[in-house]
């Protein structure tokens, strides 16, 4: 009878590591930690894509107000704010629809005539955050065109109806060579003043 030997199992080698062969690596690690959570956000925010916005006010290092009216309806208070704004000789810009540059033609021109601006507020006054990108530049368009054959000048403003908008209409409208302009004071939901 043979006796086999057996091999010898391969030691083991437990690997102590001192505490100061840990150190640099752990710091090194806690360095990339600490950059990681500090600079988090910024590589949040360079990731995400940026709101579109439209325009709410202009920074200006004197005292100015910016009148604005849209006009989707009736025109019987036209002329009676041209004679008022005359006399204080005041400028604003009126964002009108195209259906009412059509109803009331001699209205935009007297506007005009009167140094105001009219800009753009669609054709029909649409939810533009509904529509396609080509129907918002076949509505904008149509009533540019009616605007510009009025006043003999092509708006360069647009204000979206019922103040909708999202980053696909401003981009659409900013494409089109129009800045997008919004309110940020409502007179109608203004406070009453003592």
């Amino acid at each position: 009878m043979k006796l086999f030997r057996r091999k010898p199992k391969p030691a083991r080698k437990i690997l102590f590591l001192r505490k100061r062969y840990l150190a640099i690596p752990g710091a090194l690690l806690a360095i990339c930690a600490l950059c990681l959570v500090t600079n988090l956000p910024a590589y949040v925010t360079a990731s995400a894509s940026q709101r579109q916005l439209p325009i709410y006010s202009v920074q200006r290092d004197y005292k100015v107000c910016a009148l604005t009216f849209d006009a989707a309806w009736g025109n019987e208070d036209t002329q009676a704010l041209i004679d008022i704004f005359d006399q204080y000789n005041v400028k604003v810009t009126f964002f009108v629809v195209g259906d009412w540059v059509e109803k009331y033609p001699e209205s935009v021109k007297a506007l005009a005539d009167a140094g105001h601006e009219v800009m753009c507020h669609s054709d029909s006054h649409a939810h533009f955050n509904s529509l396609s990108a080509d129907q918002i530049v076949a509505d904008i368009s149509s009533c540019c065109d009616k605007i510009e054959a009025v006043t003999g000048v092509r708006p360069t403003l647009f204000r979206a109806p019922f103040g909708e908008y999202d980053d696909h209409v401003v981009t659409t409208v900013r494409g089109m060579g129009l800045e997008v302009i919004q309110w940020d004071v409502e007179p109608l939901a203004a406070p009453a003043r003592a």
